[in-house]
């Protein structure tokens, strides 16, 4: 999944004024892990309750198969239903079935022959095949316990039919170890009043939604076979796991849709969804089928949107040594969804961002996201973790995923970029949360969907393909999956693939990297002895190696002297330690980790002499990012000038980028032709952010020599030039202002409205508080979040009166946005109106009744800002 319910933290960098998020062992360590203290260290001085010890589920019993027949009552918002659950005993006999049914009015549940195809039979034919009547039990209107009447062995093969109607919302809540917000099912715009967004449904599952509108056993160490039989109006369409085999009209303008999963799956990757979509399609070498479903406004946009997915499909079944293992893949962009995606098995859920026009796509695509999802059908629906505490098992392969994608489609210098970006990402959390990437102790299971699953999974498993090579990764990995097809894994599964693959010990890697806390933090000391004529490296791992431990880190070291490179195989894995280098003379300069692969924050020191010999002679990404990140603000060094002008022609966008923004507000030597440089890139370079940055640079020279460039981006290819080159050509008021607000205010694109809206906020007319509220109703979640910032801006200049105004508006947002950051910015929002009376305690309400735990913890961190 990207961005769980709880976490939608992949990629989602938001700022509001000023404040940056970043939503969006083997059995010998094991043994002493578990008779440690119940306490983890989060930072040096502070320690942390680890929660109580979370083993597999017992397996008291195995469902092989279900059948599903659900139709929906969209006024009541719940699902009159059906439910075939086919089992047997796993190993000890029983005279119970326990099943997750979570807030259902269970109607009846009966005994079935157990001979019948019940995956064809119509309503009257599985009427004939009831048996008896069986009692229950429903404890807590959470779990049904079936009495069988007599004991049943493993050899036993048994159906109950379970007649229920499931009540998404009204899942009893504030029971141990139950997640507050998941239902399972969702009703989207029900009963149709609100204009503009279409009616759905949909379903979520991870990690224990399902039990929320079917009975089961609803745990990832369960899999079984399905058949779901969905009655709709005959104008939605349907999707659901598996294969459609049948749409069968009914009375009064119904449809029955038979879809069916042939092939084993954990429950959670059980889905449906229902609506007005448009499915374009796309076929295989073999024959399969890929759809997408959109809605209407986007159907000729399917393609761009999803178009890659073929090439994807084929790229990861070669890497990966296991052809796609299901029947079909479909993906679908639903309204509201509380994820970024998620992996159901051969039908992907997205929310709704990942729908946008052609021309949205030149500033970025959904590839990440897309290749994440389809990944996870072999990492996580094919093999499945058996714990939540397992997680990484399922999330950091598909986030190293996204890296292998988009190392093969655009470039390694690309993927490394996106690898920082999932450094940062994991760096960040680790400031306020150090735990072990596989976590058998924990307090709620939605806690492990958190940069360390995700980002740090990513960075470890990059680790281990550089440690290995690439030939023995893969080989791996096809060992792992086929080994463990169709079933679940543990950690120590994916060790021993690795090491019966490659036939070395691999048990300090897993255990200092999945399951110890944390990471190393490296100090190198650097000094030239010219008598011995040898560099020496000093270092020292200054992490808290009680808390985590000391690494064992295999890493190349690059030793430049007259101009020529040579690296050399060392291993660090002593507290302090030192390296020593033959030199014939000082070292142009030295480079510690030159695959820039290793997962650790180093602090080694370098002068601007060396970092410049590092931009202009390294060869990877993340050494020349650093050489430019440390080269910045140093324009009056005249070397410093001349590599960042000629880095303006980098073949990478990227440091293209950073050169253009160190000239920001420059005015010394050679001023005119900088300017002349940025400009040209400005309306020629082939990267977005390229031009974007460059129009950015030249409004910070604030000479007006700039103005007729950005009046001629204002027809720019890409939506984020246009939006970037409306806000610095209206912030010098020229005459036609006006007119070029008009022009754009309507435009389709939401950052384009958010530039003109931040010039209208500027200006502060009461008679734009529609036109503010109208805009933002329509937006995405993401770009409603980032209009809230121009929106308080507009506020703070405006009259009490249409702050007032603004209140109630701002207050349903806060409570009410099915999106939890757009809740927070209109709690932010309304931040800016303390003065008014009333708004502090709103403020403070709204804040009590927050359920979900994502947001209630910002707002601990946080405060109220």
């Amino acid at each position: 999944m990207a961005g769980h319910n709880t976490n939608v933290f992949r990629r989602l960098v938001f700022t509001f004024f000023g404040l940056i998020l970043l939503l969006p062992f083997n059995s010998g360590s094991a043994a002493s892990f578990f008779q440690s203290d119940t306490l983890y260290r989060r930072n040096p001085g502070t320690v942390t309750k680890k929660g109580p010890y979370r083993p597999e589920r017992t397996k008291k019993s195995d469902i092989l198969y279900t059948r599903l027949d659900v139709q929906f009552d969209w006024a009541k918002q719940q699902v009159p239903a059906s439910a075939i659950v086919m089992f047997k005993a796993h190993f000890k006999p029983q005279n119970t079935l326990e099943l997750d049914a979570k807030g259902f009015d269970i109607k009846s549940v009966s005994l079935l022959d157990t001979v019948g195809d019940y995956g064809s039979l119509n309503s009257e034919e599985i009427a004939a095949k009831i048996t008896k009547k069986l009692n229950f039990t429903y404890e807590d209107k959470r779990k049904l316990i079936i009495k069988l009447d007599k004991d049943f062995t493993r050899n036993d093969t048994l159906f109950v039919k379970i007649d229920y109607v499931a009540k998404p919302n009204d899942v009893p809540r504030n029971k141990p170890d139950d997640s507050q917000t998941d239902k399972g099912l969702y009703f989207i715009n029900a009963d149709g009043l609100d204009e503009g967004k279409p009616r759905q449904i949909w379903t979520q599952g991870e990690t224990e939604g399902s039990s929320c509108w079917f009975p089961t056993i609803d745990s990832p160490n369960q899999k079984f076979t399905q058949d779901i039989y969905i009655t709709v109006d005959s104008t939605f369409k349907t999707l659901s796991n598996g294969l459609l085999i049948s749409q069968k009209e009914g009375k009064k303008g119904m449809r029955t849709d038979h879809w069916k999963q042939s092939l084993p799956h954990a429950p959670y990757l059980t889905m449906m969804a229902v609506g007005d979509f448009v499915i374009a399609k796309d076929m295989m070498p073999n024959g399969m089928e890929l759809s997408y479903y959109v809605e209407p406004k986007y159907g000729a946009d399917a393609h761009a949107i999803f178009g890659r997915t073929p090439e994807m499909m084929g790229f990861f079944s070669n890497i990966f040594g296991v052809e796609y293992p299901w029947e079909k893949y479909a993906q679908v962009a639903v309204r509201d969804f509380v994820a970024g995606a998620m992996e159901n098995t051969t039908a992907t859920v997205h929310e709704e961002g990942v729908q946008n026009d052609a021309r949205s796509l030149v500033d970025g695509n959904s590839d990440a996201i897309i290749a994440h999802e389809l990944a996870h059908h072999w990492f996580g629906d094919y093999v499945t973790c058996e714990e939540w505490g397992q997680l990484p098992l399922n999330e950091s392969f598909a986030n190293y995923s996204e890296y292998l994608w988009s190392e093969y489609n655009d470039g390694k210098y690309e993927a490394d970029w996106g690898n920082l970006q999932e450094m940062k990402s994991y760096l960040l959390e680790s400031e306020t949360k150090q735990v072990p990437m596989i976590r058998y102790f924990y307090k709620d299971r939605e806690n492990m969907f958190d940069s360390h699953s995700y980002a740090k999974g990513g960075r470890i498993l990059h680790m281990l393909r550089s440690y290995v090579g690439d030939d023995a990764f893969f080989a791996s990995l096809k060992h792992y999956l086929r080994k463990n097809a169709f079933g679940t894994a543990e950690i120590d599964d994916l060790r021993t693939a690795f090491e019966q693959v490659t036939g070395e010990d691999l048990n300090w890697f897993f255990d200092q990297w999945f399951h110890r806390p944390g990471h190393p933090s490296l100090k190198i000391q650097q000094e030239y002895l010219a008598n011995a004529s040898k560099v020496v490296l000093k270092i020292k791992q200054a992490q808290d190696t009680l808390a985590t431990t000391v690494y064992r880190l295999p890493v190349k070291v690059d030793v430049w002297v007259n101009g020529k490179k040579n690296q050399y195989n060392v291993v660090v894995d002593k507290v302090n330690q030192t390296l020593e280098f033959p030199a014939t003379k000082k070292p142009d300069l030295v480079v510690f980790d030159s695959d820039a692969q290793l997962l650790a924050v180093v602090e080694h020191e370098k002068n601007r002499v060396e970092m410049e010999y590092q931009y202009q002679h390294s060869d990877r990404f993340l050494h020349k990012y650093d050489a430019l990140s440390q080269l910045e603000g140093a324009l009056t060094d005249t070397t410093v000038k001349n590599i960042l002008e000629k880095a303006m022609d980098d073949p990478f966008w990227k440091f293209r980028q950073m050169a253009v923004s160190n000239f920001s507000e420059y005015a010394g030597a050679g001023f005119v032709d900088i300017e002349k440089k940025i400009q040209s890139l400005a309306r020629k370079d082939p990267h977005p952010q390229v031009r974007s940055e460059a129009i950015i640079t030249l409004a910070s020279f604030g000479d007006n020599n700039s103005d007729s460039i950005f009046k001629e981006a204002l027809t720019d290819s890409s939506y984020q030039v246009v939006s970037v080159a409306i806000e610095k050509y209206l912030m010098s008021q020229p005459n036609d202002a006006s007119e070029i607000a008009a022009e754009f205010e309507n435009s389709p694109n939401d950052a384009i409205v958010t530039s003109v809206a931040n010039y209208y906020a500027g200006l502060a007319q009461p008679e734009r508080f529609s036109w503010f509220l109208e805009k933002m109703k329509a937006m995405k979640p993401t770009d409603k979040y980032n209009f809230l910032q121009v929106f308080g801006k507009y506020l703070i200049k405006s009259k009490q009166d249409v702050q007032r105004q603004s209140i109630p508006v701002l207050e349903g947002l806060a409570r009410d946005n099915s999106s939890y950051f757009v809740r927070f910015g209109a709690f932010q929002a309304l931040g800016l109106l303390t003065d008014i009376q009333g708004v502090s305690a709103l403020r403070k309400d709204i804040r009590a009744k927050e359920t979900e735990p994502k947001l209630k913890e910002m707002y601990s961190q946080f405060g109220d800002l």
